[in-house]
């Protein structure tokens, strides 16, 4: 009788070493201090004093004032710059604060507007061209679009993104990245991802290989438009094929799998298990869609140029606070205030995001070049290239309907792995990198569909194997 039993999969044999008694023990995930101690560390004071502030600016609409001091997106900008500024000071001038921007013109976008991102910059040691980006926007809006001039104040929508990452620019400002980590406060959101465009733009031409972005937006509030209250689940929304795959790329990926296992949606993964382990007042609700139904976040730009990314939002939305002017009618008060915002709930979003960009950036880098092969045989063999600062790899597998990844077995500093008695048609595989001191990457699915590359070598032109 063929053995295919989970249990039996756990007879993973790695080729290409001597005898495992020979061989140092293979590295693996290790519980880390470092996270424990970010898992607490977002400070709720500091959330409410960056949130307030921007909301004293009035309106931060992309098309408002430049010039104020005092009001308008051009304040907000210059305050957000100051900070990161005062940031890097206590850091020893650890942090490059860069400002890109593009003159832009569209549809919400009447007469040609430039365009800011400000941007914060910690090159990594190890590793500088791999960038962890995490981004929120600052533009803000009231119920008509085009409105510059009324108050909107942008609490939650999205203060409480800039408010998170500015958080997580002053908790990481100390501590070791081996990978670049960037904190970025986005414009021109709300008139049409604008500011996701220029940031990653801005990527592509400074050469970043852009691992993940963490896009923010509205992740503040915990009470939902029913009254529900949703403090402890987050939704970390996930892309599952990739948005610039080709046509041969797409017929290859339909054929062998691949539909729920692109990088985004393996980095959703990878940050649900971070919260499974560090966070227990925390879940993350991973959502099977690119974004909410019918609506966008600038993570869509950094898909389309390429890059792994999330969105990451609240359980719970009040619709009566995103997108209204202020008002109240019938006793229901409309408006995106500073009461709407749960500040211990935000604290716990943050440290989400936190451990995230810590645990990447001191991880190796994901494989590069997985492959699996194993067709009418009972075993599966599977590939991969070696990355710079990787001690050993993980290789991993699931039922292909399970949403996480169920078994893993370390297989030593190789480079192939056969899987006896383990069917290849009957699971998905992956294969994941880990550091000496126990840090480990996401898990990447074979092929195209999988790989954390921006430009990986296109799939076979057929879909036939």
């Amino acid at each position: 009788m063929r053995r295919s039993t989970p249990i039996l999969c756990l007879l993973l044999l790695a080729s290409g070493h001597a005898s495992a008694a020979a061989s140092p023990p293979p590295a693996v995930p290790r519980e880390q201090p470092e996270l424990t101690a970010l898992a607490g560390a977002p400070s709720e004071a500091q959330l409410r004093a960056t949130i307030t502030k921007l909301v004293s600016f009035g309106t931060r609409h992309t098309l408002s004032d430049t010039k104020s001091d005092t009001r308008g997106i051009g304040a907000a900008r210059r305050w957000v710059k100051s900070r990161f500024e005062a940031i890097s000071r206590d850091c020893g001038g650890c942090l490059e604060v860069v400002t890109p921007s593009q003159m832009v013109s569209g549809e919400r976008i009447p007469t040609p507007t430039e365009v800011m991102d400000v941007v914060a910059i910690k090159r990594g040691t190890g590793d500088p061209k791999r960038v962890i980006v995490m981004t929120g926007h600052l533009d803000s809006r009231v119920t008509d679009i085009m409105n510059s001039r009324s108050d909107a104040p942008g609490a939650n929508d999205d203060a409480s993104g800039v408010a998170a990452l500015m958080e997580a620019a002053r908790l990481l400002s100390k501590q070791h990245n081996d990978a670049t980590v960037v904190f970025a406060a986005l414009s021109g959101e709300e008139q049409g991802l604008y500011g996701g465009k220029v940031l990653a733009d801005y990527a592509v031409a400074q050469g970043w290989q852009v691992e993940a972005d963490l896009n923010n937006d509205i992740i503040g509030n915990s009470q939902g438009l029913n009254g529900d209250i949703g403090n402890t689940s987050v939704r970390v929304f996930s892309e599952g094929t990739k948005s610039n795959e080709s046509p041969a790329q797409a017929a290859y990926r339909r054929y062998h799998g691949g539909e729920v296992d692109s990088p985004s949606r393996n980095l959703a993964r990878y940050m649900s298990r971070l919260a499974d382990r560090y966070l227990p007042d925390l879940r993350v609700r991973m959502i099977y869609r690119t974004d909410r139904f019918g609506r966008g976040g600038d993570q869509v730009e950094f898909l389309q140029a390429g890059f792994p990314a999330v969105r990451v939002t609240e359980a719970h939305e009040n619709y009566t606070r995103q997108h209204q002017d202020l008002r109240t009618v019938d006793g229901v008060h409309y408006g995106d205030m500073l009461d709407g915002i749960d500040f211990r709930y935000l604290a716990h979003v943050t440290a989400l995001n936190t451990l995230t960009m810590a645990a990447l950036s001191r991880a190796p880098a994901p494989p590069t070049g997985v492959s699996i092969a194993g067709a009418v045989t009972d075993d599966t063999s599977v590939r991969w290239n070696k990355v710079p600062g990787a001690a050993g790899y993980r290789v991993h597998w699931r039922d292909t309907t399970a949403p996480q990844w169920q078994y893993a077995r370390a297989v030593g500093d190789v480079d192939h792995a056969l899987l006896k008695d383990v069917v290849i048609d009957d699971w998905f595989f992956g294969v994941s990198s880990v550091s000496a001191d126990g840090y480990e990457s996401p898990v990447v699915f074979p092929g195209y569909a999988g790989s954390f590359e921006r430009s990986p070598p296109p799939a076979p032109a057929s879909a036939k194997p």
